[in-house]
């Protein structure tokens, strides 16, 4: 018999920074440009006492599980990754049983980062899954993971994907998406709520140059393999937004949220730093969100998260 609640909380796009006894060598890539954009934009927007605080709340949240979407570090160097570690350890200070994490596209920032299996060797134990065995390759880790946790079924997904500078964008690739299938009909996912964590959005920008600069290229492709879902629901990062959206599938409907960056200081109130916490009943399905967001003083105040009007529905050529 499971507990009557789930609590999840969910933030992403940690983007913290550490360049200590880095030589200046290891810029001479796509980091060039990174760290030019992060002294115009970044430095002053993204605080790391803000994540800080958001896991001091996280914690009085009382919460089952933790999912962390991707982004964790700048620019995919190594003091950055142990600076994540440490946050992990030592200000959430919850175990790798209780947290879940897939990468961003600044995990993977560089080829280099991606081919060292940078991100495997500092989270391996937070990438365990339950059923290793339907796992593929996937620069460094094996996705999908999953764990079993009570009346849910949390399903961590890659789409980071090193690329060009001033690329964002992210892929699954068709050998994870026919994992994805495989692990939805596995007895013991299938009597469970579906919690699916990845990076990209599942929704892309409608403008295409945009899209392909930023967005999930194969995102259709994803959307129809939960085409036979009842209920779910879909996490993710990387807009910086705090947002709810929803997937039509042939026999219900998913959700689909996304949490802003837990470090951004901004004046959007949809974009101002916090976390997003779900209740799932026993069945798995969704019984609330919100959203706790950073206040000036240090406190956090409980809103809504959005919806968006736009309805995402796979196209008939996905469904091939």
């Amino acid at each position: 018999m499971y507990a009557s609640t789930v609590r999840i909380a969910h933030f992403s796009d940690l983007h913290l920074l550490s360049l200590e006894g880095v030589p200046l060598r290891r810029f001479l890539n796509k980091r060039v440009t990174g760290y030019a954009m992060l002294r115009m934009h970044r430095k002053g927007a993204h605080k790391p006492h803000a994540v800080r605080a958001v896991a001091d709340e996280v914690k009085r949240a009382r919460v089952d599980h933790v999912a962390i979407t991707g982004d964790l570090t700048n620019l995919a160097l190594e003091p950055e990754f142990a600076l994540v570690r440490q946050f992990l350890e030592e200000d959430l200070g919850l175990g790798p049983q209780q947290v879940s994490l897939v990468p961003g596209n600044h995990d993977v920032y560089t080829r280099g980062s991606a081919d060292k299996r940078r991100f495997e060797q500092y989270f391996a134990e937070y990438l365990a899954s339950d059923l290793p065995e339907l796992g593929v390759e996937h620069y460094g880790a094996r996705y999908p993971f999953v764990k079993l946790r009570g009346p849910l079924a949390l399903i961590g997904l890659s789409s980071a994907v090193p690329r060009m500078p001033m690329m964002a964008s992210g892929r699954f690739g068709a050998e994870q998406i026919h994992a994805l299938k495989a692990i939805l009909e596995h007895p013991e996912v299938k009597s469970r709520g579906k919690v699916i964590l990845q990076h990209h959005p599942a929704h892309n920008l409608k403008n295409r140059v945009l899209a392909w600069l930023e967005s999930l290229h194969d995102s259709d492709h994803m959307l129809a393999t939960l085409s036979r879902l009842e209920h779910g629901l879909v996490l993710h990062g990387h807009s910086h937004i705090r947002v709810r959206r929803h997937v039509d599938t042939e026999v219900g409907r998913i959700d689909v949220i996304g949490a802003t960056s837990a470090s951004l200081l901004s004046d959007h109130p949809h974009r101002h730093a916090g976390f997003n916490l779900y209740d799932l009943d026993d069945d798995g399905r969704l019984k609330s969100v919100e959203a706790h967001v950073l206040g000036d003083d240090g406190q956090f105040r409980r809103v809504d998260v959005p919806d968006c009007d736009y309805r995402l529905r796979q196209r008939p050529e996905a469904r091939a």
